[in-house]
């Protein structure tokens, strides 16, 4: 009698556990009940941190290092790399979060009033000089809302004020924008081809956009939130009428603080679901259909799961291909509850029945 062959899928669970030890953690219980089971482990992400590790052990890639600032100006090292399945026209992966993500940072040095993706400008450049045409920017995990400001400066675009000035770097600066000089942008974006890996649909501005959802995460109080939405606004504004790029209404333009509005305005991105990136790269579509059975995860199952998040990714495609497949999450959202019995043929939640929120979080690989 054949094993079963099991694909184990989780995405990373935040706070403790990697995607990859997250997968190593729920193949180490599989072995011990399934013996004899053919696994299959792929560590998944959906744009934000952990998704050039996911991509790059996933096609059997190469890790690139290169020196860049962190999102306050500092000297850092950041990884990126380069996907093993296409030795004629190698595709490049970087993620935002290496170079200008919040965890770069301690609680009181977040500001995104200050906080720069120029970092993310030097990590596109890198790639670029390496000889790479295709790039995918994984957006996840920002400090930052300076709407991509940074990495066009780092890029070679001027961004100046009335007077001609440069304007210096991070978010409040755009709020004195009135002109864009892209004379000097590197010409070698305009033979590539940018996909921006997002998990949010934002617009840049109002409501719903970059500054006033996500700003109070990166440290912005109500006051401040709004003065960085009347920035990008006007950022918006001197992009439309300098480059001819209309970013203000763009689905996902506001991603990781603005970010895929400038990769739109000045490298031409193309912003697509960062699941939807990762599961073509990784070919998960035929590997879920080679699997008697489909396991994932990740930290939380909540209302947000839908929104195109990787465990709901998963299932969806788990239900296309007629599959079984259960989540291993460390908690569910009560109200989302009902519809995680409809996605899944089971979930399994490490608190409240297993453990407290901080021994799950301590003991996560233990008691996945």
């Amino acid at each position: 009698m054949a094993s079963m062959h099991i694909l184990v899928a989780p995405q990373e669970f935040k706070g403790s556990l990697t995607a990859r030890q997250a997968a190593e953690a729920i193949g180490r219980g599989l072995r011990r009940t399934v013996a004899d089971a053919d696994l299959d482990l792929l560590p998944l992400a959906d744009g934000g941190p952990g998704t050039v590790e996911a991509l790059i052990e996933a096609t059997g890639g190469r890790f690139v290092e290169t020196d860049v600032h962190d999102p306050l100006g500092r000297p850092a090292r950041a990884r990126w790399g380069t996907l093993g399945m296409r030795a004629d026209d190698p595709t490049a992966v970087i993620e935002m979060a290496a170079a200008s993500g919040l965890a770069l940072l301690r609680p009181d040095e977040r500001d995104p009033q200050r906080a720069s993706t120029f970092g993310t400008g030097e990590l596109l450049r890198a790639t670029l000089d390496a000889g790479h045409q295709r790039i995918i920017v994984g957006v996840g995990g920002s400090a930052t809302n300076d709407g991509g400001a940074g990495l066009a400066q780092a890029l070679g675009a001027r961004l100046l004020d009335g007077e001609g000035r440069e304007l210096p770097q991070g978010g409040a600066a755009l709020a004195r924008l009135a002109r864009i000089d892209i004379a000097g942008l590197d010409p070698r974006l305009r033979e590539a081809q940018v996909i921006v890996a997002a998990d949010v649909t934002n617009p840049l501005c109002g409501p719903q956009g970059a500054s006033l959802v996500y700003g109070p995460q990166k440290g912005a109080s109500a006051e401040v939130a709004l003065a960085l939405d009347t920035a990008l606004a006007r950022y918006a504004e001197v992009v439309r009428r300098d480059l001819d790029v209309d970013v203000l209404e763009a689905p996902g333009a506001g991603a990781a603080g603005g970010l895929a509005a400038g990769l739109i305005a000045f490298c031409g991105a193309r912003v697509r679901s960062g699941f939807e990136v990762v599961a073509e790269a990784v070919g998960l579509a035929g590997r879920v259909r080679r699997a008697g059975l489909v396991v994932t995860g990740e930290g939380r199952l909540d209302r947000q799961s839908a929104f195109g998040k990787t465990t709901v990714g998963v299932a969806g495609l788990a239900r296309e291909a007629g599959r079984p497949v259960v989540a291993l999450v460390g908690s569910v959202e009560s109200d989302y509850a009902g519809e995680a019995a409809r996605l899944f043929d089971a979930v399994f939640a490490l608190t409240p029945d297993q453990a407290s929120p901080g021994e799950a979080i301590s003991r996560a690989a233990d008691l996945l």
